[in-house]
């Protein structure tokens, strides 16, 4: 039996505070802080079905400047705070954004943007990036110069030394480069040869380890050496010269000290080698380290991250079909755990969740955080499984402009998941449907989870009005989560509701939100 609704529609505006989306449908204007949010965690490099990579960076590049007009060092602590915790699947929107407010930005903002420059750029590769970015923006004023400066400077001379040996060069940029433009003045004789060692230049001093390393590592002559100098200086795989990475017997002597994020971007390359085939040392030791939650938090490994590869390694092919493997299916499952893990630990609330999927066209275009196949519908599969497996009461729906049932459970390997929804293609987007399924059953849901891109326009009820009816039939103050896949300035969720709440899809801290909300 249809409910008892009738105007407006989701073509219609509810009232003045609604803006058209993309697929012409009226929903609430998200502000400036939950659209700056939304880039820093999911970007807006890509595009999405209803508009180009050009008019998302578009979006994007406004949404930095209308954050930084509205109080330019929030949105600096904000751009530091989502970086440093490692929310994001990539650091990239956090980097252009700094980069952005230390060129842009009042006097202040400059500053507290380039103080703040070494806990957003940790890496060399994040520091070419943001040299590259700020380029485009600003001369190489003073402040740059002091702050790219005190980025090498303030590293202990090892610290630095790992960085520019395993970090040489990216977008353009080098550690030459760099030092020739910052004019860094070495806190100590380590620094001075390594700077020296850097630009080229005999060091005249003794190197620290690991820039000496990358001398010795160029000079090695047999497999058997380099073997030594892993195995004795635990060498990270990035200062091995290339023509040593295709060795079995150089990848498994790395594969100890290996950092878990190196670890999880070779296994395919690994898997070609030879080195994991079932019941080897190599798999055993891989699935161990995969099986570390604490391990895998502390190496800050992102889930879109092991998502992208546990779904690669499992199909057997890389993307560009230069590698194939066997895979191994422990090492399958244990890319799940740790894809779980990587969320950290989240406590059930223990409440009647119904969690909706929006698989609907426009959430089949569109690659999350650039990764190829991860559209956002199967990561909003993947995200609802994070929950699913942690609240005792839970279901799932699917929906488009019609409800359908996904036939997934936490039980199920994420590859299968990944395939069952990316089979799954529908027309028009009705997010009210998960409200009114519920409301029409009878179910006693006490906070509904919806998973999309906001680009609903095909129900004949706007969502809030739907909740609102649910609440007043049913006498439940359910709450309503909404989990944005995409990057867009609409939120379903009206502001003047304290029982609702804007969720960044594959933010690392959304199940706990979720949960606790």
């Amino acid at each position: 039996m249809e409910p008892e609704v009738l105007e407006p529609t989701q073509l219609e505006p509810l009232d003045e505070r609604q803006i058209r989306n993309a697929a012409g449908g009226f929903v609430w204007e998200l502000d400036v802080w939950g659209r700056l949010d939304r880039f820093l965690i999911l970007g807006s490099e890509d595009a999405t079905y209803y508009a180009t990579a050009e008019e998302m960076t578009a979006s994007g590049d406004q949404t930095i400047g209308d954050a930084l007009a509205a109080d330019g060092l929030r949105a600096v602590a904000r751009i530091e705070e989502i970086s440093v915790a490692g929310r994001a699947p990539k650091n990239t929107p956090a980097i252009k954004a700094l980069a952005v407010a230390a060129s842009r930005g009042d006097t202040e903002t400059r500053r507290a943007a380039l103080r703040a420059l070494p806990r957003v750029c940790r890496t060399g590769t994040h520091l070419f990036q943001f040299a590259s970015f700020v380029t485009t923006l600003r001369g190489w004023g003073r402040g740059l110069h002091r702050a790219v400066a005190e980025w090498y400077t303030a590293k202990s001379a090892e610290e630095a030394a790992f960085q520019m040996a395993k970090y040489r060069q990216r977008y353009g940029w080098s550690h030459r480069d760099l030092l020739r433009l910052s004019h860094p003045l070495p806190p100590t004789p380590a620094h001075r040869a390594l700077f020296r060692w850097a630009v080229g230049k005999p060091a005249a001093g003794d190197l620290p380890v690991w820039a000496g390393l990358v001398d010795l590592l160029a000079a090695a002559e047999t497999k058997a050496e380099v073997i030594r100098l892993i195995e004795e200086y635990k060498t990270p795989w990035e200062l091995l010269p290339t023509q040593w990475l295709g060795e079995a017997d150089v990848r498994a002597a790395l594969l100890p000290s290996l950092p878990l994020g190196a670890l999880v971007r070779n296994l395919g390359r690994m898997g070609a080698n030879g080195l994991l085939v079932p019941f080897s040392e190599a798999s055993r030791a891989v699935c161990a380290r995969l099986g570390d939650g604490e391990a895998i938090r502390k190496a800050r490994l992102h889930p879109v991250a092991l998502l992208s590869v546990q779904r690669v390694y499992a199909q057997g092919a890389g993307e560009r079909g230069r590698l194939s493997w066997q895979p191994v299916p422990q090492v399958i499952d244990a890319l799940d755990g740790a894809f779980y893990a990587a969320f950290g630990a989240v406590q059930p609330s223990g409440e009647n969740v119904l969690l909706g999927v929006d698989v609907s066209g426009s959430m089949t275009i569109g690659d999350i955080a650039g990764v190829p196949g991860l559209t956002p519908n199967v990561c909003a599969a993947a995200m609802a499984l994070v929950t699913a497996a942690v609240e005792p009461n839970y279901h799932i729906l699917g929906f488009s402009h019609t409800l359908v049932d996904l036939g997934i459970s936490p039980r199920m390997r994420l590859d299968d998941v990944l395939r069952r929804v990316s089979s799954l293609s529908f027309g028009g987007t009705d997010c009210a449907l998960p409200v009114l399924w519920a409301l029409e059953n009878g179910v006693k849901v006490e906070k509904f989870v919806v998973y999309t891109d906001n680009e609903t326009w095909a129900g004949p009820i706007h969502v809030s009005r739907a909740l609102e009816t649910y609440r007043e039939r049913t006498g439940i103050g359910a709450k309503m989560v909404k989990v944005a896949m995409t990057a867009t300035k609409g939120t379903l969720n009206c502001p003047d509701d304290p029982r609702a709440l804007d969720v960044v899809g594959f933010d690392a801290a959304a199940p706990a939100l979720i949960s606790g909300f």
